[in-house]
């Protein structure tokens, strides 16, 4: 079992920059593929990105693609979401989602195919 905390949301004007943090506890980091989720009020939630276990590979949704990056420490036991070129569309609350895994290999998409959540951040854009 793995224990998630987001860090690192908050307000920021459109065209900034976020970095957001998950730190993880628990069961070995670096067995966990990795993802990043969002939800908008009133929306489904959404895949970010995600990560393989090694870091090997990634995979972004079009929305983001290019502007932001994700990244993971295994010796931190930490997940990163590097933000770029923000836009009101962007405001959401940031999840992070570890599935067990055994290959290093893409994250899925889809969030039920996850087995830990953390609490979630507030990412906040303004026009």
């Amino acid at each position: 079992q793995v224990q998630l905390v987001e860090s690192g949301g908050g307000l920021v004007q459109a065209g900034g920059s976020l970095r957001l943090s998950c730190a993880a506890s628990g069961r070995t980091f670096s067995t966990y593929v990795m993802g990043w989720f969002r939800q908008a009020s009133g929306k489904e939630r959404e895949f970010v990105g995600g990560i393989s276990r090694r870091g090997t590979y990634t995979n972004y949704a079009n929305s983001v693609r290019g502007r932001f990056t994700i990244s993971r420490d295994n010796a931190k036991n930490t997940l990163y979401l590097q933000m770029f070129s923000l836009k009101p569309e962007d405001t959401a609350v940031y999840y992070c989602a570890a599935k067990d895994s055994s290959s290093d290999y893409f994250a899925p998409r889809q969030g039920t195919d996850y087995d830990y959540w953390g609490q979630g951040t507030q990412v906040t854009v303004s026009s």
